[in-house]
């Protein structure tokens, strides 16, 4: 069967900010040009797949079969596509907004309160929460989605702590969406009940994502700090009844980077369409607790066979990312610092990266004192490290400076000292002996974690 259609949880929009459209997805967004938004027009869950290339390659002069055929074969393979019937047809959903010129974000991370219910070793929120107590008003986070939406972002991840023990949730949910912004919750699934959920489809929630701690329910217990697995399971039964598309998110670290093959099996049990194997951010507890999270060279290689395996015995989309502290190549920050996503904290502090508050002398502004649009292009904080033109040696020789950005400049601070060096996980670092030496040989306890 080659009937094409768009995949559960994929929608087509138009973005009058860009002036383009673009297709939306859990955690991705692709911007498209005229002929391949005339392809997705063309994907109505019914027509087959030789009849969409006849038709489009008549229309357009110059485009031939084959480079239809091949567009359609590259978004099945990012499984955006699919041809077996399933699918449902592209409607052009409309995102509010004019015209604007400049590089513009594409996502931000709303994180909308750092409270949680859950004591996870690995956290990457910040230790001393006391300077987060005053979140931003429902009003204040609506004002935020409508500035963010005229600035271009087209995916908001809604993420904390747990945003769920926000109350306005559903109506920032509801914001969002009528804006024609994807829509993504990031959560522990533990605040969630059956009529919540309800509420926060009819809503126009598009993707949830649901932190698994292990696939073993005593560890799993025990790194979440509270009995939690089994009320996940349920929960993720619940998001599979209502169609949502889920995401299962693990955290790696050396207690559980060992057993991929049964966290996979878990999340393929559990009904999920993607699968994020995630190495731990060394942040706020993160960062506290690496003595006893951080695997080992060995762990980590074993681990990637292990993912190699997992690809071959499961359908859904596994991402996996190898941690840098192995690789000797460094993390590109953010894709690139102040160039497609950003994030607003739960006191409206607009950073960079998550992480990014840590840095000195950075002076992130703040929404209540400055529109995102003059935060985003005129902030020193956003321009401190944009582009490649600030990059030391030996990143600004290197050929690979327009991928990796000279790294992540929260680690190389942590690191270092100084956020403006080359990123210690890389190789060619004069710093790299200080990567070396942490990756060597350190253990301990975690540090019990206290609200």
């Amino acid at each position: 069967m080659n009937i094409a259609g768009l995949r559960q949880g994929v929608r087509l929009a138009y973005d009058p900010v860009r002036e383009k459209h673009a297709l939306l997805y859990p955690e991705g967004t692709l911007l498209l040009d005229d002929v391949a938004a005339d392809v997705l027009k063309s994907v109505d869950g019914q027509s087959e797949l030789d009849g969409i290339r006849r038709t489009l390659s008549e229309r357009y002069d110059g485009v031939r079969e084959e480079d239809i055929a091949e567009l359609l074969d590259d978004l099945v393979q990012r499984r955006l596509v699919t041809l077996d019937g399933t699918g449902s047809g592209a409607t052009v959903s409309m995102c509010a907004g004019d015209p604007l010129r400049g590089s513009l974000p594409i996502g931000m991370l709303a994180e909308l309160t750092y409270r949680c219910p859950l004591q996870c070793t690995y956290c990457s929120n910040p230790v001393e929460l006391t300077r987060y107590t005053t979140e931003l008003t429902t009003d204040a986070w609506c004002d935020v989605l409508e500035q963010a939406r005229r600035l271009g972002v087209l995916q908001v991840h809604f993420s904390g702590g747990e945003p769920l023990l926000r109350r306005d949730l559903v109506e920032l949910i509801a914001v969002a969406r009528k804006l024609g912004q994807y829509t993504n919750l990031i959560t522990s699934g533990i605040p969630l009940t059956a009529e919540r959920l309800h509420r926060l489809v009819d809503a126009g929630l598009d993707h949830l994502q649901l932190s698994i701690q292990d696939d073993r329910p005593v560890e799993a217990d025990r790194m979440a700090g509270i009995r939690a697995h089994d009320r996940k399971l349920a929960t993720a039964a619940q998001i599979k009844a209502v169609g949502l598309p889920l995401t299962v998110n693990v955290v790696l670290h050396a207690g559980n980077v060992g057993r991929i093959e049964a966290l996979a099996d878990l999340a393929a049990g559990l009904g999920a369409d993607r699968l994020e194997l995630a190495h731990t951010q060394y942040y706020g507890w993160g960062l506290r607790n690496r003595a006893a999270l951080l695997p080992s060279a060995e762990q980590v290689a074993r681990a990637n066979e292990a993912v190699a395996a997992v690809h071959e015995t499961h359908t859904m989309q596994i991402v996996y990312v190898e941690p840098d502290h192995v690789t000797g190549r460094p993390k590109p920050c953010m894709n690139g610092w102040g160039s497609r996503q950003f994030v607003v904290n739960p006191v409206g502090t607009v950073l960079p990266c998550l992480a990014a508050d840590q840095l000195p002398g950075l002076r992130p502004v703040n929404v209540d004192d400055q529109p995102l649009r003059d935060i985003w292009f005129g902030s020193a904080a956003f321009n401190r490290f944009r582009g490649t033109d600030w990059l030391p040696e030996p990143c600004h020789s290197c050929a690979l400076r327009e991928v990796d950005f000279g790294g992540c400049r929260c680690q190389a601070y942590q690191l270092t000292g100084d956020p403006a060096v080359t990123d210690p996980a890389c190789s060619l670092s004069p710093h790299h002996d200080r990567l070396a030496l942490v990756s060597a040989g350190i253990t301990g306890s975690p540090v019990p974690r206290h609200r």
